[in-house]
């Protein structure tokens, strides 16, 4: 009986070693091998020559910046530039959790038919092309878009519509805002009814029950939907170009920038520090929510 038993398990898990194997493939090919070409690229010199340089100009290199009243100061270049990258996907990451969240949750809590719907209206503007989609913002929060025309036919004065930097943010909420909710939902569809009942019973308040209850076992899908927004709003390039009027640079551009010169070693190194600081926001946010669910409240 037991070696019956064991049989089928070794079949059972051969089984699984087989249909995991396409995967395995797809990630080596096109994950882990271009992950290794990029840090050979970082380490090395034209010549192929171990160095540590193209690590250490990220971190050294300087510029001058005129400020708006003229005083110019030196700054580490690179390092502004991922501030300021990290600064404005974070905010877009946050814009993103507060408003998905909410519809994510209504949507799970929702009737069959009504979920559809709501899909279908968040799929529905990542049906047309990114590009598309960021030419669009562009042309209604530029000075002479849409609403300025709007407002010229009204016969009343046209407006600066918004500032660079929101107009980026903009661009990101939009393009990444659907990665946000589809985790969320995912989560939040599956979440037994009766926990929520159950903790009612016991006298949480609707806040309790989200706070004790739909939060902490939420938190997967939070942890996805962050990461899911906040990797490609930090390394964007094009939308930082066209809503930034080419005068907004990100950590995105830089990479660009340096690939477009063919300096591919010292781009390889920007693309390599910025991979390293994202694994470890991950990895520390995964932490951290992994002890809040372990320990409770």
């Amino acid at each position: 009986m037991k070696d019956t038993v064991s049989r089928q398990r070794a079949r059972v898990a051969t089984a699984d070693r087989a249909a995991l194997a396409p995967y395995t493939v797809w990630a080596v090919l096109f994950i882990l091998v271009p992950l290794v070409f990029v840090a050979y690229y970082a380490f090395t010199d034209n010549a192929f020559h171990f160095t540590l340089d193209n690590v250490k100009r990220f971190f050294t290199a300087t510029s001058t910046v005129i400020g708006s009243d003229g005083s110019a100061q030196e700054v580490r270049t690179y390092l502004l530039i991922f501030w300021r990258s990290l600064k404005l996907a974070v905010i877009s990451t946050v814009i993103c959790l507060a408003f998905g969240y909410p519809i994510a949750y209504i949507m799970a809590r929702a009737a069959p038919r009504v979920q559809r719907t709501f899909m279908t209206i968040i799929m529905i503007p990542m049906w047309m092309n990114f590009l598309i989609r960021t030419y669009a913002w562009m042309t209604i929060l530029q000075d002479k878009g849409i609403f300025n025309n709007f407002l010229t036919t009204l016969h009343l004065p046209a407006v600066h519509i918004i500032g660079t930097e929101a107009a980026v943010v903009i661009g990101m909420v939009y393009d990444y805002f659907p990665y946000m909710i589809l985790p969320l939902y995912s989560i939040l569809a599956k979440l037994d009814p009766k926990l929520l009942e159950a903790a009612r019973d016991l006298g949480c308040s609707g806040w309790g029950v989200l706070k004790r209850v739909v939060w902490p076992l939420s938190l997967p899908g939070v942890i996805s939907g962050v990461t899911m927004v906040l990797i490609p709003s930090i390394s964007t390039f094009y939308i930082s170009q066209k809503l930034g009027d080419g005068k907004f640079f990100l950590i995105g551009d830089a990479i660009e920038g340096q690939y477009v010169a063919n300096n591919l070693h010292f781009a390889a190194a920007i693309a390599f520090v910025l991979m390293i600081v994202l694994l470890l926001c991950m990895g520390l946010m995964r932490k951290l929510a992994g002890r809040r669910v372990e320990g409770g409240l």
